[in-house]
């Protein structure tokens, strides 16, 4: 890795995330040597991935390069690769690159798409975690339409309009106003000669109401907001297998469909080599005590989507949301701090913020500790939380004149299909990259 040899300890952080960040920044400039290792070279910014997908923004805009973030910090060290396994006897890491010693290790992994073990849904359904699944999704969603255009068999034209999207929290809900958006200001202008009117957006939530972490208000609201633009909500409905052709629910209500995005659930991002005890079984999340320390390990650390930090209030780990990751994030910096100080370490406390998501054009809803509340108002709070969120004067200086632009024209310049996607057939799928 050519990691240079030094006196001062060595903190690994894997991920570069909200909470792999939020630890780096902690120990800038401190009597320490800190190595951020991820499979990317960008920070993402997910919260927006559906915007990239829908045709919003460019990827560009939501990523911002990790080497730049930390440029001039002394003793800091970014590799770009992908850890698979860690030796908590030799207190080691095994990379992509080589392997690396480390007095301190934080793993801030993340989370990854939880399909509940059923390989057809892996296989067949579209994935938002990253920019490139966002940038799968927008080209796949136009090619459609493209294919649509084409074919004179009316059924396989109402499958390739017929979008389905699985998981009705903030991810699935926010997609789905975006979609519904698109369909009533955009794609009749692009395709005037479709009938815009065969295209169905599904949105198929397995609970009783959707974003079920925030307010009964907000839920009936979000719904609500929903049904106006045009979704179709479908509520206590789980879905059990897609064949790339027909989605099979438990209900009496199946879907053909070309496109189905699965929303419904995510997991820890778990790295090989440490006992089974320590991560939760199904949730592939690391047991953490209140400093994040994971069990059974004084110098192995886990925080943000990849930590479960049981308590009474949270008895399956705080939220996979940013705020917690965050929060953990800026604690353990100082914690570790602490430690080498041989002061007391402070135990986590959650400060819930409150939760927010955006239907579309002036629909939105936000849960805060005091005020909820609804409509515009929400709408302009999401935005201004989200812009000011992002890394970067470049990044939030181009997704505010996008947004001010794509409200003033109803319009979304991004419609590219840069990278194809193609579903040749419901048994494979081909990607093409250029």
């Amino acid at each position: 890795m050519n990691i240079p040899q030094t006196s001062f300890p060595r903190v690994v952080i894997i991920g570069g995330g909200f909470a792999g960040l939020a630890v780096a920044r902690g120990l800038e400039g401190k009597e320490l040597q800190v190595v951020l290792l991820d499979k990317h070279n960008y920070h993402t910014f997910q919260p927006l991935l559906y915007q990239v997908a829908t045709g919003g923004l460019e990827p560009d805009s939501i990523a911002f390069p990790l080497r730049k973030r930390f440029n001039n910090i002394e003793n800091f060290f970014f590799r770009l690769a992908e850890v698979t396994g860690i030796d908590s006897e030799e207190k080691e890491i095994e990379t992509s690159i080589g392997n690396l010693h480390y007095d301190y290790l934080v793993i801030a992994t993340g989370s990854t798409t939880n399909f509940f073990g059923s390989t057809n849904i892996k296989k067949y359904t579209m994935e938002m975690k990253s920019i490139p699944q966002s940038l799968n999704i927008r080209s796949l969603i136009l090619e459609n339409f493209e294919e649509a255009l084409l074919t004179s068999d009316l059924e396989e034209r109402k499958k390739l309009m017929n979008f389905v999207i699985v998981g009705g929290g903030p991810t699935g809900v926010e997609l789905a106003g975006a979609l519904a958006e698109m369909k009533k200001g955009i794609l009749p202008k692009d395709y005037p000669d479709l009938d815009i009117r065969l295209m169905k957006i599904n949105l198929i939530q397995g609970a009783d109401c959707l974003l079920k972490g925030m307010s009964p208000k907000a839920s009936e609201k979000a719904e609500d907001f929903l049904i106006k633009l045009g979704v179709d909500v479908w509520k206590d409905l789980r879905v059990f297998d897609y064949d790339g052709d027909m989605v099979k629910t438990d209900g009496t209500d199946n879907f053909r469909a070309a496109t189905v995005i699965w929303a419904a659930g995510v997991k820890g991002a778990a790295i090989e080599g440490l006992e089974s005890e320590c991560v939760v079984e199904r949730a592939e999340r690391y047991k953490v005590d209140e400093f994040s320390r994971v069990q059974h390990h004084d110098t192995i650390f886990a925080i943000g989507d990849v930590a479960c930090m049981k308590s009474e209030k949270y008895p399956y780990g705080h939220p996979m949301m940013a705020q917690p990751a965050i929060q953990q994030g800026q604690l353990l910096a100082k914690n570790i701090l602490a430690e080498l100080r041989g002061k007391p370490m402070k135990p986590f406390a959650y400060n819930d913020k409150g939760s927010m998501a955006t239907v579309g054009r002036n629909k939105a809803v936000v849960d805060l500790n005091k005020w909820k509340f609804q409509g515009v108002f929400a709408w302009f709070v999401w935005m201004f939380v989200h812009l000011f969120s992002l890394i970067g004067f470049r990044n939030k200086a181009v997704v505010f004149l996008n947004w001010v632009y794509n409200y003033i024209r109803f319009d979304r310049e991004t419609r590219l299909i840069i990278r194809p996607y193609k579903k040749r057939n419901k048994y494979s799928f081909e990607e093409q990259e250029s």
